[in-house]
This record gives structure tokens, sequence and C-alpha cells, in this order.
């Protein structure tokens, strides 16, 4: 047999490149897929039932009213989201820094974490009138119910991973001499970063949700108000196309809200953690 015959007979090799473009084609378009059935069957429903549209609107009817009020949604949109981002970046920073504070002595961890779930599980709409009497302007009321949602997420998770260290390694450290704050910096929190990476991934979608509710309950009007005063206000205006596409807006918003923390979580733990590593086998 000669050598070229043997070549020939050799399989190709999978190129990994293309897998993963196939992959992520997949991820793309499957998804995308569902949601083009999903607005048929609402189409072919709406025009074979018959169903007045101040109850159930079709597609075509909420995409005119989210052209149509573009110039209405579009600044309510921009408020609820930056009260979404500014909320989470307050809840990164306190629930990172509390968390901290918390592990640095099991009897702290006693004296403040209980503080952390009362306010965890008091509902925030029970509390939200107190705020909104205590606050400075409404916005602020509004900012601080979205952080008190979006902080126990992120504090628990936080202090989960800084509590789950390899204790062979903190011995290590010790035995190297390290102080209690080298230990932290690059023991603790690059092993805590997985942890924090879930509560990133879960505040984000709780911040836009307090931001949502806590205007509902603030029952904030005017130019400064956010999509759920404009939901309300379609409501009570009996505009169905216009509150189905303000939903629209609202669930974009979340969508995009987890796939940048997802991304940011992929950025952070591809190269080294199990969770973001592809099988080999």
């Amino acid at each position: 047999m000669s050598i070229e015959t043997v070549e020939n007979s050799v399989p190709a090799m999978p190129n990994p490149l293309n897998a993963k473009r196939r992959d992520l084609a997949l991820r793309i378009s499957v998804p995308f897929l569902a949601i083009i059935v999903l607005i048929a069957f609402w189409a072919i429903y709406v025009r074979v039932s018959g169903v007045p549209p101040y109850i159930l609107p079709s597609p075509l009817a909420v995409a005119g009213a989210f052209v149509s009020d573009w110039g209405t949604l579009s600044p309510a949109l921009w408020v609820t989201t930056k009260i979404t981002f500014m909320s989470l970046a307050l809840a990164l920073i306190g629930g990172v820094g509390f968390a901290i504070f918390l592990v640095q002595s099991r009897w702290i961890e006693i004296a403040f974490y209980p503080l952390a779930v009362i306010l965890q599980v008091t509902p925030i709409v029970a509390i939200s009138p107190l705020i909104l009497i205590y606050a400075p302007s409404t916005q602020v009321a509004l900012l601080i119910c979205a952080f008190l949602v979006a902080f126990f997420p992120i504090l628990s998770n936080m202090v989960q991973g800084l509590k789950s260290v390899d204790h062979n390694l903190i011995n290590l450290f010790e035995l190297y001499g390290a102080s209690r704050w080298q230990t932290l910096l690059y023991l603790k929190l690059p092993a805590a970063q997985p942890y924090f990476m879930t509560g990133l991934r879960i505040g984000g979608g709780l911040a836009l949700i307090a931001a949502v509710v806590a205007e509902f309950a603030a029952g904030s009007a005017g130019a400064g108000s956010g999509l759920a005063f404009r939901l309300l206000e379609a409501q009570y205006r009996m505009n169905i196309p216009r509150l189905f596409a303000a939903l629209f807006m609202l669930s974009m918003l979340g969508v995009a809200i987890f796939a940048i923390t997802s991304f940011i979580s992929w950025l952070s733990l591809h190269r080294w953690h199990e969770s973001s590593l592809k099988r080999e086998n």
C-alpha cells in the first residue's frame, strides 16, 4: 500500500473553529426560530378567533405602536435603564464590600448578617412608602428600592464564595507568612469569583424587576417616569398595543442585562474555571 493511499484513508480531523461557529449559529438561530413561530401562532390566533384589539392586539398592531409611540416610550426606557444599572452598580459595591467585612470575623457575621436577611425577606412593596417619605426625591427612592432587592443575592453569593476557599491553601498562605489582606487579595477574592458572577447575573435581573415594582408602588408620573408608568398609563387608556410595546421593551432590556452579565462571567471564567470550560471528551 502506498503512502498516498494511507494518507487518503485517514479521516480528516474536525476543525474546532468550525465546530464552535456551528454551535454559536445554532444557539442564535434556534431561539430566533422559536420566537418567529410563537409570533406567527399569535397572529393566526388573533385573525382566526376575531378577538378584539383592546383585549389582544395583533403583532402588526404592537409593531405599529412601537414605531408611533417611540417618542414616548424611549425616554421612559432610558429612565428605567439608568435606575437599573445605577442600582446594580451600587449593589455590587455594597455587596462585595459588606461581604468582605462579614468574613473578617465569625462574630461580625453573626451580628450583621441577620440584618441583611431581614432587608431581603421584607417585601419591597411594603417598605417603599416609607422610602418615598424619607428619600429626597422619587428617583432616589426608586434607586434605593432597586438597590435593596439586588444587594442580597450579590452579598450572599460573595460571602459563600469567600468562605468556600480550600483550607489547605489558606494554611499554605499562613505558612509563608501572608498577611490577612494578602490572603484576601490573592486567594479568597479569586476563589470567590465564580460565586460573584452568579450573584451578578441574579442581581442584574432583580434590579430591573425591583425598579419596575418600585415605580408601580411610587406611582411616579411626568417626564422623568419610567416604563412602569407607561404601562399603567396604557392600561388606564385601554391602549393595549402600547402596553404590549412597553412590555416588549422591558423584556428586551432584561435579555440585554442577562446577556451582558453572562458575557462578563464568561470573559472572567472561560480560561480557568470548570463551569466555563468545554469538556474534551
